[in-house]
């Protein structure tokens, strides 16, 4: 599996977007998949988790309420809504699959990444 992040952009505070990660292969409906980031001079921090089935969703308190994870195994994607957006969120937000389809939030857990789509929230 090869995952790759979009959606990224600058937005203003207060504002939303959503990102997504496409995968390639067949075993994408397998994984768990988790939405990381990592701001400047920071270390990368877990964001969301989604199962398989996409029944069980897990989120880091940061961003719980705020940030919304969803997978369409049809079509090999996981999706992050993002709302509520403010300059604190500003990072790069990488996308990763767990292929031992865990209840993850930890970063070594995570087996397979994409590249990252760069988000940037402006005051």
């Amino acid at each position: 599996v090869q995952l790759q992040a979009s959606g990224g952009g600058l937005v203003q505070a207060g504002g939303y977007l959503r990102l997504s990660c496409a995968a390639s292969g067949r075993t994408f409906g397998l994984y768990t998949m988790g939405w990381f980031r990592q701001a400047p001079g920071k270390e990368r921090n877990f964001l969301a988790g989604i199962s398989w089935s996409g029944d069980s969703t897990w989120y880091a308190d940061s961003v719980k309420g705020r940030f919304t994870i969803s997978r369409d195994n049809a079509k090999n994607t996981v999706y992050l809504q993002m709302n509520s957006l403010n300059p604190e969120d500003t990072a790069v937000y990488y996308c990763a699959a767990d292929v031992q389809s865990s209840v993850a939030t930890v970063l070594w857990a995570y087996d397979i990444w994409g590249q990252g789509t760069l988000v940037t929230v402006s005051s």
